[in-house]
């Protein structure tokens, strides 16, 4: 019998997570006129909405949004095919642009490595920068989140089950059916 799902993030700690990833954006990016954010599909692009929300909420800077589909950029394109293709969205300058990628969950850094693949194919930002609303470790590329909410240590065989989409919004930690200690 496998464990119950723990929840890790509740709709209250997800607005906060948000609130601190905006604000550190903002910090970083000395005031966020500057940037645009990408939200990777399909769990980044309700957390690219909701930060860039927050921070036209705080700043009154309206920061550019748009989406963009990797599915054909991933190093295992040839071993699977996705389940649904959409588009990329992407209605700014990219050239020149600080560019912050967003994604619900940062894990091997293949997903974020594909995204910046298929972000070059509309220009040469001048600085990319990478959010997430949670980082669960487990890294087979040397990429990292500059902006993160949480940081949740999953084990092997794991995962996390994200749902942005209002009140119900939660992050859920599905253990294995059989954990070993290590």
């Amino acid at each position: 019998i496998p464990p119950p799902p723990e929840t890790v993030l509740d709709h209250d700690d997800i607005a906060r997570a948000i609130k601190r990833i905006a604000s550190a954006i903002v910090e970083q990016t000395k005031g966020a006129t500057s940037i645009a954010l990408v939200g990777i599909r399909e769990g980044g692009v309700p957390l690219a909405n909701r930060i860039a929300s927050e921070i036209q909420k705080n700043e009154s800077v309206r920061v550019p949004i748009g989406t963009i589909e990797i599915a054909l950029y991933r190093d295992d394109v040839g071993t699977r095919t996705p389940e649904v293709l959409g588009s990329s969205d992407i209605r700014f300058e990219v050239d020149g642009q600080d560019v912050v990628l967003v994604d619900d969950v940062v894990q091997t850094g293949r997903t974020v490595r594909a995204a910046i693949d298929s972000l070059l194919d509309y220009g040469r930002p001048r600085r990319i920068w990478l959010a997430a609303l949670c980082d669960r470790g487990g890294r087979e590329l040397p990429i990292a989140p500059d902006f993160v909410g949480l940081e949740v240590a999953v084990p092997t065989g794991g995962y996390l089950e994200v749902s942005l989409g209002g009140p119900k919004d939660r992050v859920v930690l599905v253990r294995p059916p059989f954990e070993y200690p290590g």
